[in-house]
């Protein structure tokens, strides 16, 4: 099969590999019938994660057809249309016991495209398959419903559930590419009072604007006072980094009021300075987090019942083999205007009920 190979820092390509097959009984091999490209994995090839080894195959999201199954899964069969989870879960250990699957102990975690081969290639296996691969509705296309697969459940979970977003809430999000319009959407469903963007790109604060940003401002616009200004001085209830570099955060800690908090989504490669000078008197609450996808189930149902605008963040379209392209628009999102891209992909016809 073909699947797209990480050889180093800088250094990918669509090539020849082996097939999967099953190695666990709790196994499942999975047909990718659609794909897409992570910030993570544009980390990955600047060399920001060192655990992933050249040689392995990228990718942590997809949707495909389940063809092969080991003797202990129940939940799927061959032939199951699913989601493939960014994170695995083994079900047993302590954290997953407790819901916090991204801190496996038993093998699972974020391993796709990580410590194991990944989704970016014509088939994966995906171990833990009853707990780590959802059945999809037949009303849900598969570009829709990988964006479920990372996107949606980080920036819900890592953003604005551990924002602790509440209605009547002022809300900062810095960084309007994808994660940060998700976390704008899944901020929304929590009635705060106001939403402010804040990122580099005219186009992707239009973009904000679209998903439901109530204002605004370019970085070298001096966010933190129209913070101040919406605020009468105040500062935001909540603000969520979703770009991952040292500026970005520190933004967040200036513009947070005190009693705020501040949700860390972003993927570091580099130290941020934390002003504990300033922080230490006001009260401010830091969190971080890789996601758990606890609420996949949860945001399934929404966009199947068309409540999240997954479709909204598809820019580009890319048939699987176009793989090594797809990463050259995504890398250049500042000239090509690339929010999400869906690599493969087809529509799928209702399903029909059965007595």
């Amino acid at each position: 099969m073909k699947g797209y190979v990480f050889h180093g820092p800088g250094e990918a390509s669509w090539e020849d590999v082996p097939d999967p097959g099953i190695k666990e009984p709790t196994d499942a091999i999975v047909k990718v019938s659609a794909v897409t490209i992570c910030g993570t994995d544009l980390h990955i090839l600047k060399g920001d994660v060192p655990e992933v080894r050249p040689g392995t195959v990228l990718g942590h999201e997809a949707v495909g057809e389940i063809v092969e199954t080991g003797g202990d899964v129940r939940t799927v069969r061959p032939g199951d249309r699913v989601l493939l989870s960014c994170v695995t879960s083994c079900g047993r250990c302590r954290y997953c016991r407790e819901g916090v699957y991204g801190q496996c102990l038993g093998g699972g975690g974020w391993i796709l495209g990580h410590t194991i081969d990944g989704t970016q290639a014509e088939y994966v296996r995906v171990p833990y398959a009853d707990l780590s691969v959802h059945p999809l509705p037949g009303t849900l296309a598969s570009e829709d419903a990988v964006l479920l697969a990372d996107i949606f459940p980080t920036s819900y979970e890592v953003g604005v559930l551990n924002g602790r977003v509440r209605p009547g809430d002022t809300v900062v999000i810095v960084g309007a590419g994808p994660i940060g319009l998700a976390a704008i959407a899944t901020a929304r469903l929590f009635s705060p009072e106001r939403i402010i963007a804040v990122d580099l790109a005219p186009a992707r604060l239009e973009a904000a604007r679209r998903f439901g940003a109530d204002a605004v401002a370019e970085v070298h616009e001096a966010p933190h006072q129209l913070v101040a200004d919406l605020t009468d001085g105040l500062g935001a209830d909540v603000a969520i980094e979703a770009v991952g570099v040292p500026d970005t955060f520190e933004l967040c800690t200036r513009v947070v009021r005190p009693g705020g908090h501040v949700a860390n989504v972003g993927v570091h490669g580099k130290p941020a300075t934390l002003h504990l000078e300033d922080l230490w008197i006001r009260d401010v609450t830091i969190t971080t987090g890789l996601v758990d996808t606890y609420s996949t189930p949860t945001l399934l149902r929404m966009a199947a019942a068309g409540r999240l605008p997954t479709g909204q963040l598809v820019t580009h379209t890319f048939p699987l083999e176009q793989m090594e392209r797809a990463y050259d628009v995504f890398s250049r999102a500042a000239e090509t205007g690339a929010l999400k891209i869906v690599l493969g992909g087809e529509q799928h016809e209702l399903a029909v009920p059965t007595a």
